[in-house]
């Protein structure tokens, strides 16, 4: 762990050594301040000799000028350090994400996944900071102060020693119980972002049922969880100031009781009390420096974890030692493809899936919910990998591949669809970059998109909120499908992406398929009969398997699901998930 975070340090190392650098000579100078105060007492003040106090005075003021600008460079050079040492992680956590396959997305929730972006990161920062001002600083105050105090008066001296061991043995404690607190926190976090990022993405879902006290009481609940976490922590922390108050109190005493003593019979001079007392409160707040030092470590240590975890997570899905870089066409073949989402599940979610499609056939895939449509056609992009078997695009099995190469020859138009902030133009470049305006608003015609486009106020720049919620669902379907075709595929996936449109811009649709694209394999995912009569052939989906392949008129003689299905929507009894009539 403190291997993987170290290396974030680059480009920083100056900054970061430096740092504690500057803190030791902050702690140099201010050690210096109490014995020339000490000598300006016992040689100045007691002897009258004004000279002597005007030359020690000014030594006193130019080591506070240094201790203070050594102090500030610290600061200004631990700020540098540790803000880019955040940001440094922050990019490389986000860099190793995006190359994260959907099964190592699936392993880290998104709610956990900003948390750890967000607020593990933040204590990292914060806790390397104070590792380089105070982990340097409090030490050699501590070591300084404790040198220099047995080097005034060692019989003294030995009461700082007992109040540290005592003082330490205590916070130890302290620190040790509230870590399990610290552990659990930032689960309890995860759960919070959770309930924001769920009710933000489906607040129209929330106000259509009326559910926003329902979402309340969630969000509650969760900050409620962390509060008691929090209070849990804090309130074993917070015995550190009646210990640490108590202790100094008691040092206090016991030193000018004994100090008093031995200035009357003549051991110690008052100055050197004086310096005791100020190297005993130096000693006892660097103690308290550390047990702040500790819980701040303590709390960083379940963020550390939590960020090494997914900067250390390898993708599952990689690229081959010497990928191929060209797909030839978009023939696809699966051969004994069988498929689960976690190696040890217990079932597959795809069975023994053999399919032979050609290049350029319009393929319908039909099938209940869960049959696992959007899981077949998934694998051919290589989202995901199979569990056994293999599947050819292009003659090639996909696991052969450059995964840019394939994926920017398989355009998918996916069951949710995302459109992201920014304008039209910018949302259909994502299909390809280089596309002129004329290049979009052709797409856009295809796609049926273009005549409600040209009706808004800005046309084409026209702005689209997060999210896509500015634009209905079918519209947003148009677009998304307008954006796949820009990339000029030679695999274009729909699922499920023509729900939202009426059957007759369906068909328009289908129509400019066949007729713009007609070298691009097609698979369409579709819950409406009317969706697949124009395909070449059609699978049929049961429970992971496929039940029956072939044109639509074989499967309505041949394929019991199928007929069931087309029997039931065109007597419009129902959705092809219901039951047909008897």
């Amino acid at each position: 762990m403190l291997k993987t975070l170290g290396a974030h340090v680059k480009g920083y190392i100056a900054a970061s050594v430096l740092t504690p650098v500057f803190m030791i000579l902050e702690v140099v100078f201010e050690m210096i301040i109490p014995m020339l105060m000490a000598s300006i007492i016992d040689d100045g003040i007691k002897k009258g000799d004004m000279n002597h106090i005007y030359q020690v005075g000014a030594f006193m003021v130019v080591a506070a000028v240094f201790g203070l600008l050594a102090g500030l460079m610290g600061g200004k050079y631990g700020a540098l350090a540790s803000a880019g040492f955040a940001k440094n992680i922050r990019k490389a956590m986000y860099d190793n994400i995006q190359t994260f396959s959907f099964s190592n997305i699936d392993k880290f929730s998104t709610s956990g996944l900003v948390t750890r972006l967000t607020t593990d990161v933040t204590n990292l920062q914060n806790a390397y900071q104070m590792i380089l001002r105070m982990c340097m600083r409090a030490p050699a105050s501590l070591l300084c102060a404790m040198i220099l105090a047995f080097y005034t008066n060692a019989r003294i001296a030995s009461i700082f020693l007992i109040a540290v061991v005592l003082l330490g043995i205590v916070l130890f404690m302290i620190i040790r119980r509230t870590m399990k607190y610290f552990n659990q926190v930032f689960k309890k976090y995860d759960k919070l972002n959770e309930s924001v990022q769920e009710n933000v993405s489906a607040i129209r879902v929330v106000k259509a049922y009326a559910r926003e006290e329902h979402e309340k009481e969630k969000f509650n609940t969760a900050g409620e969880n962390i509060y008691k976490m929090f209070v849990k922590a804090e309130s074993l922390i917070a015995l550190n100031s009646p210990v640490m108050q108590i202790t100094v109190y008691s040092c206090i005493l016991l030193i000018s009781w004994l100090g008093a003593e031995m200035i009357v019979g003549g051991s110690l001079g008052t100055g050197e009390l004086t310096s005791l007392l100020a190297y005993c409160m130096n000693i006892l707040m660097s103690l308290m420096m550390l047990s702040m030092i500790f819980v701040m470590i303590t709390l960083s240590i379940a963020s550390a974890e939590r960020v090494a975890e997914v900067l250390n997570e390898e993708a599952d899905i990689t690229n081959p030692v010497n990928p191929v870089r060209n797909v030839e066409d978009g023939a696809i073949v699966f051969e004994h493809v069988n498929f689960r989402y976690k190696k040890d599940a217990a079932d597959y979610v795809l069975k023994d899936i053999n399919l032979d499609i050609k290049s350029g056939e319009t393929i319908g895939i039909l099938g209940g919910t869960g049959s696992a449509k959007s899981s077949l056609v998934n694998l051919v992009s290589r989202l995901y990998d199979v569990s056994d078997g293999s599947i050819m695009v292009g003659g090639r099995d996909v696991r052969e591949y450059d995964m840019e190469v394939l994926r920017n020859e398989v355009a998918v138009v996916l069951q949710k669809n995302v459109l992201f902030s920014g304008t039209i133009l910018e949302n259909l470049r994502w299909g390809n970059k280089e596309a002129t305006e004329e290049e979009c608003i052709h797409a856009c015609k295809l796609a049926c998109a273009d005549e409600f486009i040209q009706k808004m106020t800005d046309g084409y720049n026209t702005y689209i909120e997060q999210g896509g919620n500015n634009v209905s669902g079918g519209q947003k379907q148009r677009l998304c499908i307008a954006r796949a075709l820009l990339k000029k595929p030679k695999i274009l996936i729909l699922d499920d992406s023509t729900s939202a449109v009426d059957t007759a811009t369906d068909a328009k649709i289908r129509k400019a398929f066949a007729e713009e694209i007609p070298g691009t394999t097609k698979l369409i995912i579709a819950q409406r009969i009317s969706s697949l009569e124009r395909c070449d052939r059609v699978i049929v989906m049961e429970d992971g398997m496929v039940d029956g392949f072939g044109t639509p008129a074989e499967l309505l003689e041949s394929n019991e699901i199928y007929r069931d299905i087309y029997e039931s929507q065109m007597s419009g009894s129902g959705d092809f998930d219901e039951p047909g009539k008897e």
